[in-house]
């Protein structure tokens, strides 16, 4: 008898043991993060805000069962705002100053939130639109994201059954765009669904071109609009309808996502995020803020952030505190328990205070918006516009009223900061951009070189002076040329397929490719010809280019010596009116 109490008491310890051990394990499984980045969508475009012209259930339902902050800022136009929440840092400070032409790439010396996710164990994806460096390694794959499904452009030129690309590999789309990036994180959900994870979905809509399906567009073409832009704002009626369509699409896609981590039963510990890269793509309703995409005034920078984590983050939160993007990083390693380091000091701090709302005293801290030489600085109460007017944020969102007369020693305050940053943050920037465009990473296999990235000369020139989603075009001279100044960081052998289009008549061309001493020629053989698409998806017309199908054509194989140089592509026969269209060389290291 005795024997047997013994061995019962075992068995409860035993019992005991595990359970406190799976406890434990509980305690510490560190939570997934999935963060929503919308592009060109305006803080008043999501029915949250109280904007009655549209319905986000879906994103409204973030901010309703989590947090949402007030006056939470991002920077006014995309790379930006992408680069300071990958970095926590200003992007003046990360070498960004461009949306285009290499400005947009982050300095290979920055620490990435994926690298710190990355190296904690974290499966790390990114689904979309990336804006902040194509070629290795400023790729997302170089980046800390394992798998990466979108493009690297700052917009893209079709939004159904584009080209894309998937870990480097030239691919094609499937369906309608935003769609597509959210079936994608799905699927990278459901198969790391074991492990903790951070999603990283930034959507390339409402960006323009406005090509939405037409189950949503037929919604609002012949809507009446309820709320229209701030008076004296020029508003475009059939663009912000295309918009707004756009938005629930993806409210729809943000939906799809949450359901499949309420499904897997992930939705308790996971994170959830989501805010904008900037202000509205157009003249809207915004809730009467001055300012729009472009604009460091308010309506121009200010985003909504809604964070959702159940049983942790209280439901209907509401945070006055002002924070910005370079806040997130420090936010979420926070609240996974991260510890890391970075090279290069934070301009973002931690706000999990805020979100727990433990009652802590506001930091008494500065926002700074830059872009082009336009500053305006914002603390808890005011902000200094770029033109030096002070106006008071609680209760003048508009500013309509400048206040510079009645608080000069405020004015006064922020005029310094602006100074300090320009002569430090903004004055970190050299005054020409000494980076090249690497090709032939060592780590990686293949390198894009976009039309975007070169320089047409002669008679050669851009689809559309908008260097992104852009091809050359009117080569008709054998003195042409187009060249791109590169960097090979190993040497090697490489295939490089040629993307083109040749017009009837014009077959027969042989294009030289050479670096340095290294050339190789191809003939056009077979002609490719496919009319200029996206007009008949487009909403309005579009300011940048259209685009088309071009052929991608092996050129043979080039041996290319580390170092800088120049590839030029030139033409030695041209026996029609025209040598071809060029959008893209790929060089695959063999």
């Amino acid at each position: 008898m005795k024997s047997i109490k013994i061995f019962v008491l075992f068995l409860c310890v035993v019992v005991l043991l595990n359970a406190c051990s799976n406890d434990k394990d509980q305690e510490f499984k560190k939570p997934n993060i999935v963060v929503f980045l919308a592009d060109d969508q305006g803080w008043g475009d999501i029915s949250f805000n109280g904007n009655t012209n549209v319905a986000t259930p879906n994103i409204d339902k973030i901010g309703n069962e989590g947090a949402s902050f007030d006056s939470f800022y991002v920077q006014a136009v995309c790379s930006p705002t992408r680069s300071e929440f990958l970095t926590g840092r200003y992007a003046s400070r990360s070498g960004v100053y461009s949306t285009s032409a290499g400005g947009e790439r982050i300095d290979l010396d920055e620490t990435t939130i994926a690298t710190i996710f990355q190296k904690a164990g974290y499966a790390t994806g990114a689904f979309g639109k990336w804006h902040s460096g194509m070629q290795f390694p400023y790729h997302p794959n170089a980046r800390g994201f394992e798998e990466f499904y979108g493009f690297c452009s700052g917009h893209w030129g079709s939004y159904f059954d584009p080209m894309l690309e998937h870990n480097g590999e030239i691919v094609k789309g499937s369906g309608f765009l935003a769609d597509d990036i959210a079936s994608k994180a799905i699927n990278f959900i459901e198969e790391n669904k074991e492990q903790p994870f951070l999603v990283y979905v930034p959507f390339n809509t409402p960006h323009s071109p406005m090509q939405v399906p037409e189950e949503y567009w037929s919604k609002f073409e012949n809507k009446e609009l309820e709320l229209k832009s701030r008076p004296g704002d020029k508003e475009d009626e059939t663009f912000t309808k295309a918009a707004l369509a756009m938005t629930e699409n993806l409210d729809w896609n943000v939906g799809r996502i949450l359901q499949k981590l309420k499904e897997l039963q992930l939705n308790e510990n996971t994170i959830v995020l989501y805010f904008t890269d900037n202000g509205p793509n157009g003249n809207r309703w915004n809730g009467e803020m001055k300012g729009r995409k472009g604009s460091t005034d308010e309506g121009g920078v200010r985003s909504p952030l809604f964070v959702k984590w159940p049983n942790k983050i209280k439901k209907g939160l509401k945070i006055n505190q002002i924070s910005g993007a370079i806040d997130l990083l420090p936010t979420l390693t926070s609240l996974a328990d991260i510890e890391y380091s970075t090279t290069k000091k934070l301009d973002g701090i931690d706000l999990s205070n805020a979100l727990f709302d433990i009652d802590s005293e506001k930091p008494n801290r500065l926002i700074f918006n830059y872009w082009r030489e336009k500053l305006s600085v914002r603390n808890q109460l005011y902000r200094l516009d770029n033109a030096n007017g002070l106006y008071n944020m609680t209760i003048d969102r508009g500013q309509n009223k400048d206040l510079s007369e009645e608080f000069p020693a405020i004015k006064s305050e922020l005029l310094k900061a602006k100074e300090a940053y320009l002569n430090t943050v903004v004055g970190e920037l050299p005054e020409k951009d000494l980076r090249t465009f690497p090709l032939g990473h060592p780590e990686e296999k293949i390198t894009q070189i976009p039309a975007r990235d070169g320089v047409g000369h002669g008679n050669i020139v851009r689809s559309n002076k908008y260097p992104n989603s852009s091809f050359y075009t009117n080569w008709i001279d054998i003195e042409d040329s187009i060249i791109w100044d590169v960097e090979v960081l190993e040497s090697g052998n490489f295939e490089v397929m040629l993307y083109y289009t040749c017009a009837e008549g014009d077959e027969g061309s042989e294009i030289e490719l050479s670096f340095g001493d290294s050339k190789v020629v191809t003939k056009i053989e077979e002609v490719f010809d496919t009319p200029l698409t996206g007009m008949e998806h487009d909403k309005i017309k579009r300011i940048e280019s259209y685009v088309k199908e071009f052929k991608p054509l092996s050129m043979g194989v080039i041996n290319l010596e580390k170092g800088e140089g120049q590839l030029k592509l030139k033409a030695l026969k041209k026996p029609g009116k025209k040598v071809i269209d060029v959008r893209l060389l790929l060089f695959k290291r063999v």
